[in-house]
């Protein structure tokens, strides 16, 4: 179905008029009713072949050389409004970041449904119908309240799950699926993943899969190809790829990922393989990496002796529900409902659950981003919620978030530096600019960007790339305190064992205390001292790492544990 064969992709670089390779000379074939799953750290060049396929780059500052061609057809001969036809209709694709993909001023039902009506010349009414339900079909809780909600009403999980609807609306022949489950729960994950295969099978249709998530890759694709700096280093079909991976880079993604049996100090990342004594070195990090019995048990001697940093008491936040004439309150939303807990100076608290079950609600909360309605916030002993807005900015600084969608929370119109120069300048940290950007350049440097992007906007990274700048954000003022809401879910395993392995070592630094925020379980399994379970605005188990994931008392936590790919 489709065919690409010696893809090469350039773009411009407007400082200096030069072009900057991005994909160099790849090949590779998709069947009728197969997947094809990429692979490849962020700014590997996945996202910008798939772009190319669907003709989405900017002709004037990007040259793509090589055949693309589906049904036969060569795409990139097409003119615009050809390539229209196929765009959305035959073609369809779910982009990696919903919240940047929808249009903050339209209803999710009405994007859906005009996609519906512009391709399949159907009345209104019925693709409103279609649109209620392709909701259902991906899982949606209330389909006619979310057909009437805008993007910023629904939580990120939500969000991705209408994009997915989108795509599916038209009945594609080929679907690309650019990190369609990054924020989604691992229940919804696998719904999804089982929804796409079943409409792959039913309607025979084409699927490329682009996933940082090895394990989500091998439940779902036939062929693998692995991105590494614009090349394809490995190729080929899925079971022998994972099963016997030939290239360092692939060792490496394979071995990134956190293994919930185990608990390492520090996770292996993708330059362990790929330097000159990998053999040795990888050897030497997996033989002394695990944390002891022993070493555990004196971590939360120390920990738990402590006054607590944060104290929660009956935390409830409750979202009224209007209808009528007058805007009468008929019920209410309790994103946040009765929760209590104490969190330790220098302890990881994991939060997981499913989407929309409160993860983000209660940290925005904790900010008072969002106002509780009742309880009480105790940070190291003052009472957050009687704070005025003087004495509340104050607490900031020693409390800062860093939150699930990256490019939303970045200004578009102020370059990175600035973006990092601006809280230091709000709380009038050094003494003038001159020093905040030489500490901008360090924090660039510990999560391991260039200094180079200083002078770069938003929208020149990749999505891996940004998460990693709004941590910088984050750590700028020196924080005691940070929520870390979804951090990592936007990152490929490699960069994500580098930021799990960069949090745990400020910790270790600056003695920062985390609410680790994640639908990932083995990621919160691993970075966490302890666990909270939600769901629905509840506690529904609370406790250490190893007993939560061996020993579930809950049937809701068994449920969770149980959809993790590859377990």
């Amino acid at each position: 179905m489709l065919n690409v064969k010696n893809l090469d992709i350039q773009f411009l670089n407007k400082e200096d008029k030069s072009w900057q390779k991005a994909v160099n000379d790849i090949s590779f074939r998709v069947e009728k009713g197969k997947v094809l799953g990429i692979v490849g750290e962020s700014g590997s060049g996945k996202s910008v072949t798939s772009f190319s396929i669907m003709r989405l780059h900017d002709p004037e500052s990007t040259k793509i050389t090589g055949d693309i061609e589906f049904d036969k057809i060569d795409l990139l001969a097409l003119s615009p409004a050809e390539i229209r036809k196929y765009r959305g209709n035959k073609i369809a694709m779910i982009f990696q970041e919903p919240m940047t993909s929808l249009n903050p001023v339209f209803t999710c039902g009405y994007q859906v449904q005009e996609a519906i009506i512009l391709h399949q010349h159907t009345s209104k009414s019925e693709a409103r119908e279609k649109t209620i339900e392709l909701f259902k079909e991906v899982q949606l809780p209330r389909p006619e309240q979310i057909f009437e909600s805008y993007p910023h009403q629904l939580s990120g999980g939500q969000k991705q799950r209408v994009m997915i609807a989108m795509a599916l609306s038209c009945n594609p022949e080929l679907l690309i699926a650019d990190e369609p489950t990054t924020a989604l729960d691992v229940t919804v994950q696998k719904t999804i993943l089982e929804l796409l295969l079943r409409l792959k099978e039913e309607r025979q249709m084409a699927m490329i899969f682009i996933s940082h998530d090895l394990a989500v890759i091998r439940e779902i694709a036939d062929e693998v190809a692995v991105m590494y700096k614009g090349n394809i280093v490995e190729q080929g079909p899925a079971k022998y790829l994972f099963e016997s991976p030939e290239h360092p880079y692939t060792k490496g993604l394979l071995a990134c990922r956190p293994d919930p049996k185990h608990l390492l100090k520090k996770l292996p990342v993708v330059a362990d393989f790929l330097n000159e004594n990998k053999e040795m070195a990888v050897a030497h990090l997996l033989e002394n990496n695990a944390y002891t019995l022993q070493e555990i048990a004196a971590r939360r001697k120390i920990l738990y002796a402590q006054a607590p940093i944060l104290q929660v008491k009956n935390l409830c936040t409750w979202y009224p529900i209007r209808k009528g004439l007058f805007g009468k309150t008929t019920d209410f939303v309790k994103a946040v409902d009765d929760i209590s807990f104490d969190i330790f100076p220098g302890e990881t608290l994991g939060l997981v659950g499913e989407s929309g079950c409160g993860k983000t609600t209660l940290g925005r909360s904790i900010l008072r981003l969002v106002e509780p309605t009742s309880g009480a916030l105790l940070f190291e002993g003052a009472d957050i919620l009687s704070l005025n807005k003087t004495a509340l900015r104050k607490m900031r600084r020693e409390v800062q978030i860093i939150f699930q969608d990256p490019y939303s929370s970045l200004n578009p119109r102020l370059t990175v530096g600035n973006a990092l120069m601006e809280p230091l300048q709000v709380h009038g940290v050094f003494d003038n600019d001159k020093q905040r950007k030489a500490h901008v350049l360090e924090l660039l440097e510990r999560v391991d960007l260039k200094a180079e992007y200083f002078n770069r906007y938003p929208h020149e990274f990749s999505g891996g790339q940004r998460q990693r700048i709004v941590i910088a954000r984050a750590l700028a003022l020196q924080p005691k305190f940070i929520i870390c809401d979804e951090s990592v879910s936007a990152l490929d395993v490699s960069v994500q064992a580098q930021v799990l392995n960069l949090l745990r070592q400020l910790q270790q630094d600056f003695g920062l205390t985390y609410i680790f925020i994640s639908h990932d379980l083995s990621v919160v399994k691993h970075i966490s001292d302890r666990m909270i379970v939600m769901n629905k605005g509840k506690v529904e188990e609370a406790g250490f790492p190893e007993d939560i994931y061996n020993r579930p008392q809950a049937e809701y936590t068994k449920r969770l544990i149980a959809a993790i790919p590859g377990r």
